[in-house]
């Protein structure tokens, strides 16, 4: 086990006020491509799709230097499902990865001590060895490949990790559990694990009853030594400076900001002073407790936007962004627990917040997520498209600009006519299913969305919704248009095939 501890800080020093005498020639080179993926951030939880209470001046201002998506998907309402759809361009009808499964025949995978001593109990149930990814595709094009972030596709010493999926260098959360604290003992470096030099403070931990829950002194024992997105922005920087001489595909996958509610306190104090006095929160509906819940959300959110401005800093220093794509998203709408309050920041944007309507849901604020892309000299600063796409489309564009052929079996279609300002072909429809949550599948049709909820309790009933005039999904106009349903129905039936695991199938398929 590697000693992490003294060295973060003098990495991240190096990787921002290093910079080359010379800088790389990038004219003849493919472009390097970074493509940011937050967790839970909503789709209004950014200033550039409306938030108010939150500042994000370096994600907008991406923004204004490239491309503002309206109507792009994550290709499923959770982590694991919606970063398969992602890296191996297979939407959750065909995707190996349909819903979030710990692996629970091993063992007590939720027991954090026990997967601290015993690291096969980590990770999620993997992918088939040798699934072809993102990472494997741009590999054979001679890109260097990394991953920094959460992985959550494959526990440790299984053949469905990074290093064995593509990726030359991983740091990071394996496992999405030991992601729900942003203290962990350690971290992974490729196949290795990294100490932070953190105390064991296991997930989930409420508040003492007998402590003041207005009283901060009362949450010192929630925030550490070393916070694990500080480490990660420096493998970050660290990343772009070692290959800096060759193309190169950064998968940023930040933890940021899935609860619990951790932030450094400059910007907790930032929003404190913002916001005032409020509620505690006291670990009820999940993870940690936090003496001040709205103004630890937002410093998340802004911990992530300094975050993404040190990395264009840093590009900027190596004259590496000129010849740079960065696409920024989310794997999913915003949460509803660990204390995050959703609805009060309206971090789902024009669509509901509330539980049921966002995160773990095939309703816009499930689903639809922020996405921008920035390339200067390539796609129009402040331009803004309404072109429908979703995860699975993004292995096709990242292929077409590396000059290689997108595996037969992808279900996406290229934007890269989009970010070109070209024209573009479109979908005839995009779907989902998500087996968990009562079981749910969704189809978009044009400006028409069909949905079903409750599958696992029989209904094959299905709502839609004209999202043109009705982007809340209100109105069910399943009655006044059933051609549009029964077209739903064929699109379901040929759209997708079983899940080989038996938590994702459905009964009342005949599954």
């Amino acid at each position: 086990m590697k000693n992490f501890n003294c060295i973060v800080a003098s990495m991240l020093a190096f990787s921002i006020f290093f910079t080359s005498c010379q800088s790389p020639e990038t004219d003849d080179r493919p472009p390097n491509i970074i493509y940011i993926l937050a967790d839970d951030l909503g789709y209004g939880d950014l200033g550039i799709y409306g938030q108010e209470k939150i500042k994000t001046p370096k994600i907008d201002g991406l923004a204004k230097a490239g491309m503002l998506f309206t109507q792009h998907y994550s290709g499923a309402p959770v982590c694991a499902p919606a970063r398969s759809v992602l890296l191996t361009g297979r939407h959750s009808g065909h995707a190996q990865v349909r819903g979030n499964d710990e692996w629970a025949d091993r063992g007590p995978v939720w027991d954090y001590h026990a997967a601290v001593r015993d690291s096969t109990l980590e990770g999620q149930r993997p992918m088939k060895e040798g699934t072809t990814t993102i990472a494997t595709l741009l590999k054979a094009q001679g890109y260097a490949t990394g991953i920094i972030g959460k992985w959550g596709l494959g526990a440790p010493h299984t053949k469905s990790t990074p290093n064995h999926l593509g990726f030359d260098y991983f740091f990071g959360y394996n496992c999405q559990r030991q992601a729900h604290t942003y203290y962990p003992l350690h971290l992974w470096e490729n196949l290795q694990k990294v100490n932070l030099g953190n105390d064991t403070l296991a997930p989930h931990k409420k508040l003492p009853a007998e402590l003041d829950p207005f009283d901060e002194a009362s949450y010192s024992m929630f925030t550490l030594q070393n916070y694990s997105p500080e480490a990660m922005t420096a493998k970050v920087l660290d990343f772009v400076e070692r290959n800096k001489k060759q193309p190169f595909f950064l998968y940023y996958a930040s933890p940021l900001p899935h609860v619990p509610l951790q932030a450094p306190e400059r910007w907790i104090e930032y929003y404190r002073n913002i916001f005032g006095d409020e509620e505690p929160y006291t670990g009820e509906n999940g993870y940690f407790p936090n003496r001040h819940p709205k103004a630890t959300y937002a410093a998340m959110i802004s911990y992530l936007d300094e975050e993404v401005g040190l990395l264009i800093e840093k590009l900027k220093k190596e004259g590496l962004y000129e010849n740079t794509l960065i696409i920024f998203s989310s794997d999913n709408g915003a949460t509803y627990n660990g204390g995050t309050q959703s609805p009060w920041f309206q971090s789902n944007g024009i669509f509901k917040s509330e539980y049921g309507w966002g995160k773990g849901f095939l309703h816009e604020g499930g689903i639809r997520v922020p996405m921008i892309a920035s390339w200067p000299g390539k796609i129009k600063a402040g331009s803004v498209t309404d072109h429908i796409s979703a995860f699975q489309d993004v292995l096709p564009t990242l292929c077409e600009i590396a000059g290689t052929e997108m595996p037969s079996e992808a279900d996406g279609l290229s934007f890269l006519n989009v970010l070109l300002e070209r024209e573009q072909q479109t979908h005839e429809y995009l779907y989902w299913e998500f087996p968990e949550s009562g079981g749910q599948q969704a189809v978009r049709m044009g400006k028409y969305k069909a949905l079903r909820k409750d599958m696992h309790k029989g209904n094959l009933q299905w709502s839609l919704f004209d999202l043109e005039v009705d982007p809340q999904e209100r109105h069910d106009i399943a009655e006044q248009y059933p051609e549009w349903t029964v077209w739903a129905e064929e699109i379901a039936q040929k759209a997708r095939t079983p899940s080989h695991n038996p938590r994702w199938r459905y009964s009342v398929l005949g599954e």
